[in-house]
């Protein structure tokens, strides 16, 4: 058992600290509570390198094997759409994760990169607030080191911490991970 489960829940850290398993855990609490629950994941990731192909499929076998009866949803864009489709009193929406998501929108693989994320993370936001069922977000903390070389990956950077702190005001716990412990943040019912 990890939590109760909030109406919105973001959790972040940094690569590997548990953020995805914390949330497969939550969706699988939510599924075991009731049997007219349903769990939605919302994947943001997209696989434009043979890694990325090979990290996608193992997070695909390894949610099947934790979470059995999670659907699947592949929205590498509009995300805001997607929460509004799929969420339902009934349904947890897990997105996994923020971080793909704003590096789909700001830096796509063909195009210009446009670094303005105001437009969208304020949908998300408002997507978050409206959700009928509870909604659990995923993102990375990567602004904590050091002050990475290039105006670009700088703007990421920056557009990643408006974005997480967007993000934690829009929801009710803010859950922080760390070497697979979580410590939370917010709590809007504590």
């Amino acid at each position: 058992m990890v939590d109760t489960i909030a109406r919105s829940e973001f959790i972040l850290g940094g690569q590997r600290s548990g953020k995805s398993r914390r949330a497969e855990l939550l969706a699988r609490q939510w599924l075991d509570a009731a049997p007219h629950h349903r769990a939605v994941m919302v994947a943001t990731g997209q696989a434009w390198d043979e890694e990325m192909r090979e990290r996608i499929a193992r997070h695909q076998r390894d949610r099947a094997e934790r979470v059995p009866g999670v659907a699947t949803v592949e929205e590498p864009l509009a995300l805001p759409e997607a929460l509004r489709a799929h969420s339902a009193p009934g349904t947890l929406v897990v997105v996994d994760c923020l971080t793909l998501w704003l590096t789909n929108l700001t830096m796509p693989a063909e195009g210009v990169a446009t670094l303005d994320a105001a437009g969208p993370t304020r949908a998300l936001c408002e997507a978050i607030a409206a959700a009928p069922g509870p909604v659990v977000l995923v993102g990375n903390e990567i602004g904590l080191g050091v002050i990475p070389l290039g105006r670009e990956t700088r703007a990421f950077v920056d557009a990643l911490g408006g974005l997480n702190q967007a993000v934690a005001a829009a929801c009710e716990r803010v859950t922080l991970m760390a070497a697979g412990l979580a410590l939370t943040l917010k709590d809007a019912h504590a």
